[in-house]
């Protein structure tokens, strides 16, 4: 087993991917991700092959897509595919995600 540090490692996108390039394995990733206080049009996109969980950790966020929600604190949304949301905060805080993810049914499509 090895512990990998995350959320010292954001990247200007605000987010640090856990994948392949540090674990070894395509089977599954970790994204962590800030969501800055106000911040919208965050892309949340599995793409082909591969499905996600989104955790909202210390606040609501706000998804558009074919359809609006909130994300509540402690709440998760699964998506699959080329199911695509916009992710916005409309906090006065940042908002800390957490998105587990993996291939789908479909296989691995990369």
């Amino acid at each position: 087993m090895n512990i990998h540090e995350v959320a010292g490692k954001l990247i200007g996108s605000g987010e640090h991917i856990l994948g392949a390039d540090a674990t070894g394995s395509h089977a599954c990733y970790l994204i962590y991700g800030v969501l800055k206080a106000g911040e919208k049009g965050r892309v949340l996109k599995p793409g082909a092959g591969h499905e996600e969980m989104v955790l909202a950790v210390n606040g609501d966020i706000i998804l558009h897509g074919r359809s609006m929600f909130v994300l509540g604190k402690g709440q998760a949304a699964h998506l699959v595919g080329e199911e695509t949301f916009l992710a916005e905060n409309p906090g006065s805080s940042d908002v800390i995600y957490v998105v587990a993810g993996g291939h789908g049914a479909g296989g691995h499509a990369h």
